[in-house]
């Protein structure tokens, strides 16, 4: 048996799904969370809401704040239109060698790329490492208690424009009521909620869509 449950949900995805297919690395990465392991992706519920609200912004440069398994990092690649640029930040090592392997299986590692580090050392970097220069559209899944700094560190840094969402999830389980106070009201977001379920499970939870309206 793999070592570990992300390296045994990434054996699982090698020998059944399709490769080159990256809806079918989706299935089957649910498929496995559902039937044997729980592990914290997006899932398949709070997948569909991410995969509305992304369509709807219709991005060019994506950041993603946790990449994990690449779950969420391949769901948003396979609806990118062409030209776009996925930066995906994961600062556990394990995490990201097997969300590379992931990645390049479904086929998107031309349009996705992890960025191995801390978040408040990644997030000043983006404009002279990596030539980001604004972002249309941010993914916030990573430790909770980073959500409402690693904003600010975004306003600050001036990656955010008039019209960039923010897509947060977890916001009701385990929770993140400091961001969403934040977004709420510093007057800076329009907010939107989007209740659902802890992935994999019946737990409510529940999605914070926050469009920034410009300094």
């Amino acid at each position: 048996m793999a070592q570990s449950k992300e390296q045994r949900i990434l054996e699982f995805v090698k020998e059944n799904a399709a490769k080159g297919d990256p809806q079918s690395v989706v299935d089957h990465i649910d498929k496995y969370c559902n039937q044997k392991e729980w592990a914290m992706n997006v899932g398949d519920e709070k997948g569909l809401i991410l995969d509305k609200v992304f369509t709807e912004t219709n991005p060019t440069t994506v950041l993603e704040l946790g990449t994990y398994c690449g779950y969420s990092a391949i769901r948003m690649a396979q609806l990118m239109k062409q030209g776009s640029r996925l930066l995906t930040v994961e600062s556990k090592p394990e995490h990201a060698a097997v969300a590379k392997q992931l990645i390049e299986f479904a086929g998107v590692q031309d349009k996705v790329q992890i960025l191995e580090g801390a978040t408040e050392t990644i997030i000043p970097s983006l404009k002279t490492k990596y030539e980001v220069d604004q972002v249309d559209f941010v993914f916030i899944d990573h430790f909770k208690n980073f959500y409402t700094s690693d904003t600010k560190l975004l306003e600050k840094c001036g990656l955010l424009k008039k019209g960039s969402v923010l897509l947060a999830d977890n916001v009701v389980y385990p929770g993140a009521p400091d961001f969403l106070e934040y977004v709420r009201t510093s007057g800076h977001y329009d907010c939107t909620n989007y209740p659902s379920h802890v992935e994999y499970s019946d737990k409510l939870d529940a999605m914070e869509k926050a469009v920034f309206k410009g300094n």
